[in-house]
Protein backbone atom coordinates (compact mmCIF):
# COMPACT_ATOMS: atom_id res chain seq x y z
CA UNK A 1 0.00 0.00 0.00
CA UNK A 2 0.96 3.25 -0.69
CA UNK A 3 2.44 5.83 2.42
CA UNK A 4 0.15 8.29 3.90
CA UNK A 5 0.86 12.04 1.94
CA UNK A 6 2.31 13.20 4.77
CA UNK A 7 5.01 10.05 4.69
CA UNK A 8 5.75 11.58 1.18
CA UNK A 9 9.52 13.76 -0.20
CA UNK A 10 7.12 14.84 -3.37
CA UNK A 11 10.64 16.60 -4.36
CA UNK A 12 12.40 12.97 -4.55
CA UNK A 13 9.04 11.40 -5.56
CA UNK A 14 8.72 7.64 -4.32
CA UNK A 15 8.86 3.90 -4.96
CA UNK A 16 5.49 2.84 -5.80
CA UNK A 17 6.46 -1.14 -5.95
CA UNK A 18 9.28 -3.07 -5.11
CA UNK A 19 10.08 -6.84 -5.58
CA UNK A 20 13.43 -6.98 -5.31
CA UNK A 21 13.65 -7.14 -9.69
CA UNK A 22 11.40 -4.58 -10.75
CA UNK A 23 10.10 -1.26 -9.24
CA UNK A 24 7.49 1.57 -10.71
CA UNK A 25 8.77 4.84 -9.14
CA UNK A 26 7.28 8.49 -9.01
CA UNK A 27 9.15 10.81 -9.83
CA UNK A 28 8.26 13.92 -7.96
CA UNK A 29 7.63 17.24 -8.60
CA UNK A 30 9.19 20.74 -8.47
CA UNK A 31 9.45 21.71 -4.84
CA UNK A 32 7.95 25.67 -5.63
CA UNK A 33 4.58 25.94 -7.38
CA UNK A 34 4.92 28.04 -9.74
CA UNK A 35 1.70 30.10 -11.01
CA UNK A 36 0.01 28.93 -14.27
CA UNK A 37 2.50 25.91 -15.02
CA UNK A 38 1.01 22.56 -16.09
CA UNK A 39 1.90 20.20 -12.31
CA UNK A 40 3.11 16.88 -14.41
CA UNK A 41 4.12 13.28 -13.25
CA UNK A 42 6.59 11.22 -14.63
CA UNK A 43 7.25 7.51 -13.76
CA UNK A 44 10.11 5.27 -14.30
CA UNK A 45 10.10 1.62 -14.25
CA UNK A 46 13.28 -0.08 -13.21
CA UNK A 47 13.24 -4.26 -13.82
CA UNK A 48 16.80 -5.55 -13.69
CA UNK A 49 18.79 -2.66 -14.34
CA UNK A 50 16.96 -1.43 -17.14
CA UNK A 51 15.12 1.49 -17.28
CA UNK A 52 11.49 2.76 -18.57
CA UNK A 53 10.24 6.08 -18.28
CA UNK A 54 7.20 6.99 -19.24
CA UNK A 55 6.02 10.61 -19.89
CA UNK A 56 9.57 11.92 -19.51
CA UNK A 57 8.07 15.41 -19.68
CA UNK A 58 9.36 19.04 -21.35
CA UNK A 59 12.30 20.87 -21.23
CA UNK A 60 11.03 22.88 -18.08
CA UNK A 61 10.78 19.43 -16.09
CA UNK A 62 14.47 18.06 -17.39
CA UNK A 63 16.77 18.75 -14.72
CA UNK A 64 14.73 17.43 -11.89
CA UNK A 65 13.63 14.25 -13.84
CA UNK A 66 16.77 13.09 -14.88
CA UNK A 67 18.15 14.12 -11.24
CA UNK A 68 15.47 11.28 -9.88
CA UNK A 69 15.81 8.73 -12.32
CA UNK A 70 19.73 8.53 -11.98
CA UNK A 71 19.18 7.12 -7.98
CA UNK A 72 17.67 4.40 -8.73
CA UNK A 73 19.30 3.76 -12.83
CA UNK A 74 22.55 4.82 -14.87
CA UNK A 75 21.05 7.08 -17.66
CA UNK A 76 23.00 4.60 -20.17
CA UNK A 77 20.58 2.27 -18.87
CA UNK A 78 17.29 3.86 -19.75
CA UNK A 79 16.46 1.98 -22.79
CA UNK A 80 13.06 2.99 -23.61
CA UNK A 81 10.94 6.94 -23.78
CA UNK A 82 7.50 5.94 -23.63
CA UNK A 83 5.14 9.22 -24.97
CA UNK A 84 1.04 8.84 -24.39
CA UNK A 85 0.66 12.05 -26.75
CA UNK A 86 2.14 14.59 -28.52
CA UNK A 87 1.62 17.16 -25.67
CA UNK A 88 4.23 19.61 -25.04
CA UNK A 89 3.88 18.69 -21.27
CA UNK A 90 4.44 15.16 -22.77
CA UNK A 91 7.30 15.42 -24.38
CA UNK A 92 8.95 18.77 -25.50
CA UNK A 93 11.67 17.42 -23.61
CA UNK A 94 12.32 14.30 -26.24
CA UNK A 95 15.84 15.67 -27.87
CA UNK A 96 17.56 16.34 -24.23
CA UNK A 97 16.84 12.62 -23.54
CA UNK A 98 18.02 10.95 -26.53
CA UNK A 99 21.26 12.95 -26.08
CA UNK A 100 21.71 11.57 -22.78
CA UNK A 101 20.59 7.85 -23.27
CA UNK A 102 20.72 5.65 -26.07
CA UNK A 103 16.57 4.72 -25.62
CA UNK A 104 14.16 4.23 -27.91
CA UNK A 105 10.90 6.49 -28.48
CA UNK A 106 7.29 5.25 -28.37
CA UNK A 107 4.64 6.91 -29.84
CA UNK A 108 1.76 7.51 -32.09
CA UNK A 109 3.18 6.82 -35.59
CA UNK A 110 0.59 9.92 -36.14
CA UNK A 111 2.34 12.11 -33.93
CA UNK A 112 5.98 10.91 -35.75
CA UNK A 113 5.50 13.75 -37.70
CA UNK A 114 5.83 16.34 -35.01
CA UNK A 115 8.87 15.05 -33.54
CA UNK A 116 11.01 17.99 -36.12
CA UNK A 117 9.00 20.68 -33.85
CA UNK A 118 10.74 19.25 -30.81
CA UNK A 119 14.22 19.32 -32.57
CA UNK A 120 14.34 15.64 -34.15
CA UNK A 121 15.14 14.29 -37.39
CA UNK A 122 17.00 11.69 -37.25
CA UNK A 123 13.86 8.83 -37.05
CA UNK A 124 16.58 5.91 -36.11
CA UNK A 125 15.21 5.74 -32.68
CA UNK A 126 11.64 6.50 -33.17
CA UNK A 127 9.21 3.27 -32.84
CA UNK A 128 6.07 4.52 -34.27
CA UNK A 129 2.88 2.28 -32.44
CA UNK A 130 0.22 1.68 -34.72
CA UNK A 131 -3.18 2.31 -33.52
CA UNK A 132 -3.82 -1.23 -31.63
CA UNK A 133 -0.93 -0.50 -29.20
CA UNK A 134 2.17 -2.89 -28.51
CA UNK A 135 4.35 -4.33 -25.99
CA UNK A 136 7.92 -3.07 -24.19
CA UNK A 137 9.91 -6.69 -23.66
CA UNK A 138 11.92 -7.03 -20.03
CA UNK A 139 14.94 -8.14 -19.29
CA UNK A 140 12.69 -10.35 -16.56
CA UNK A 141 10.99 -11.48 -18.98
CA UNK A 142 7.58 -9.84 -18.35
CA UNK A 143 5.97 -6.77 -20.96
CA UNK A 144 4.87 -3.96 -20.74
CA UNK A 145 1.35 -3.72 -22.40
CA UNK A 146 0.32 -0.48 -25.05
CA UNK A 147 -3.13 0.21 -24.51
CA UNK A 148 -4.92 2.39 -27.23
CA UNK A 149 -6.52 5.54 -25.56
CA UNK A 150 -7.23 7.14 -28.51
CA UNK A 151 -9.37 10.56 -28.17
CA UNK A 152 -8.70 10.25 -23.89
CA UNK A 153 -7.68 13.14 -24.86
CA UNK A 154 -5.24 13.09 -27.69
CA UNK A 155 -6.47 11.92 -30.90
CA UNK A 156 -3.61 8.86 -30.80
CA UNK A 157 -3.09 8.25 -27.52
CA UNK A 158 -1.65 5.26 -25.32
CA UNK A 159 -1.73 4.17 -21.63
CA UNK A 160 0.46 1.54 -20.25
CA UNK A 161 -0.46 -1.13 -18.06
CA UNK A 162 2.66 -3.15 -15.73
CA UNK A 163 1.14 -6.17 -15.18
CA UNK A 164 4.23 -7.03 -12.38
CA UNK A 165 3.27 -4.29 -10.38
CA UNK A 166 -0.19 -4.21 -11.57
CA UNK A 167 0.23 -0.43 -12.26
CA UNK A 168 -1.68 1.29 -15.04
CA UNK A 169 -0.25 4.53 -16.27
CA UNK A 170 -3.09 6.44 -17.64
CA UNK A 171 -1.80 9.59 -19.07
CA UNK A 172 -4.04 12.56 -19.19
CA UNK A 173 -7.20 9.87 -17.76
CA UNK A 174 -7.47 11.19 -14.18
CA UNK A 175 -5.73 14.18 -14.31
CA UNK A 176 -6.66 16.47 -11.56
CA UNK A 177 -5.97 20.35 -10.81
CA UNK A 178 -5.12 21.39 -7.43
CA UNK A 179 -5.43 24.70 -5.81
CA UNK A 180 -2.04 26.18 -5.32
CA UNK A 181 -0.48 25.19 -1.63
CA UNK A 182 -2.83 22.11 -1.83
CA UNK A 183 -1.04 19.32 -3.86
CA UNK A 184 -0.56 15.90 -2.82
CA UNK A 185 0.16 12.66 -4.94
CA UNK A 186 -2.25 10.19 -3.55
CA UNK A 187 -5.75 10.01 -3.46
CA UNK A 188 -6.67 9.84 0.39
CA UNK A 189 -10.31 11.59 0.25
CA UNK A 190 -12.02 10.27 -3.29
CA UNK A 191 -15.01 12.78 -3.42
CA UNK A 192 -12.56 15.44 -2.35
CA UNK A 193 -10.53 14.26 -5.28
CA UNK A 194 -13.17 14.12 -7.66
CA UNK A 195 -13.85 17.90 -7.67
CA UNK A 196 -10.80 18.21 -8.98
CA UNK A 197 -11.04 16.12 -11.83
CA UNK A 198 -14.18 16.70 -12.93
CA UNK A 199 -13.71 19.62 -15.10
CA UNK A 200 -11.02 18.33 -17.00
CA UNK A 201 -12.21 15.34 -17.98
CA UNK A 202 -15.83 16.88 -19.16
CA UNK A 203 -13.68 19.48 -21.38
CA UNK A 204 -10.77 17.42 -22.68
CA UNK A 205 -12.40 13.79 -23.28
CA UNK A 206 -14.02 13.12 -26.70
CA UNK A 207 -17.31 11.51 -25.46
CA UNK A 208 -18.44 9.28 -23.51
CA UNK A 209 -18.77 6.56 -26.23
CA UNK A 210 -15.10 6.85 -25.91
CA UNK A 211 -15.01 6.25 -22.42
CA UNK A 212 -16.86 3.15 -22.36
CA UNK A 213 -14.78 1.45 -25.56
CA UNK A 214 -11.81 2.42 -23.32
CA UNK A 215 -13.26 1.10 -20.07
CA UNK A 216 -13.89 -2.49 -22.00
CA UNK A 217 -10.37 -2.15 -23.16
CA UNK A 218 -9.07 -2.53 -19.72
CA UNK A 219 -11.66 -4.11 -17.79
CA UNK A 220 -9.57 -7.56 -18.16
CA UNK A 221 -6.83 -6.04 -16.35
CA UNK A 222 -6.29 -6.30 -12.59
CA UNK A 223 -5.89 -2.77 -11.37
CA UNK A 224 -4.16 -1.82 -7.99
CA UNK A 225 -3.06 1.27 -8.68
CA UNK A 226 -3.61 4.26 -11.24
CA UNK A 227 -0.99 6.72 -11.84
CA UNK A 228 -1.75 9.90 -14.10
CA UNK A 229 0.10 12.12 -15.84
CA UNK A 230 -1.38 14.96 -14.00
CA UNK A 231 -3.08 14.68 -10.14
CA UNK A 232 -2.47 12.21 -7.85
CA UNK A 233 -2.66 8.19 -8.13
CA UNK A 234 -5.12 5.94 -6.98
CA UNK A 235 -4.35 2.81 -4.97
CA UNK A 236 -7.46 1.66 -3.49
CA UNK A 237 -9.35 -0.91 -4.86
CA UNK A 238 -12.42 1.01 -4.16
CA UNK A 239 -11.62 3.96 -5.13
CA UNK A 240 -10.03 2.84 -8.53
CA UNK A 241 -13.78 0.77 -8.99
CA UNK A 242 -15.28 4.59 -8.21
CA UNK A 243 -13.21 6.17 -10.57
CA UNK A 244 -14.18 3.86 -13.75
CA UNK A 245 -17.75 4.03 -12.59
CA UNK A 246 -17.94 7.53 -12.65
CA UNK A 247 -16.02 7.48 -15.96
CA UNK A 248 -18.53 5.41 -17.44
CA UNK A 249 -21.80 7.73 -16.91
CA UNK A 250 -20.09 11.14 -17.28
CA UNK A 251 -21.29 13.25 -20.17
CA UNK A 252 -17.83 14.81 -21.54
CA UNK A 253 -16.74 16.79 -25.06
CA UNK A 254 -19.40 15.97 -28.07
CA UNK A 255 -21.99 15.33 -24.92
CA UNK A 256 -21.81 18.81 -23.42
CA UNK A 257 -21.00 20.83 -27.01
CA UNK A 258 -23.97 23.09 -26.73
CA UNK A 259 -22.36 24.22 -23.72
CA UNK A 260 -20.18 25.58 -24.88
CA UNK A 261 -22.06 27.82 -27.80
CA UNK A 262 -24.88 29.31 -25.28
Amino acid sequence: MAKLNKEVDIVRGDVIYDDGVHKFIWLGWEEHEEEGLVQVNQYLIENKNVGVILDPGGVHVFPRVVANVSRYVDLERIQHLFFSHQDPDVSSGVALWLSVTSAKVYISKWWVRFLPHYGIFDMARIVPLEEGGGRIQLPSGDALEIIPAHFLHSVANFHVYDPRSKTLFTGDLGAAIFPKGQRYPYVEDFESHLKLMEGFHRRYLASNIVVKKYIEKISRLDIERIAPQHGAMIYKKEHIQRFFNWLSNLRCGVDIVDEFYK
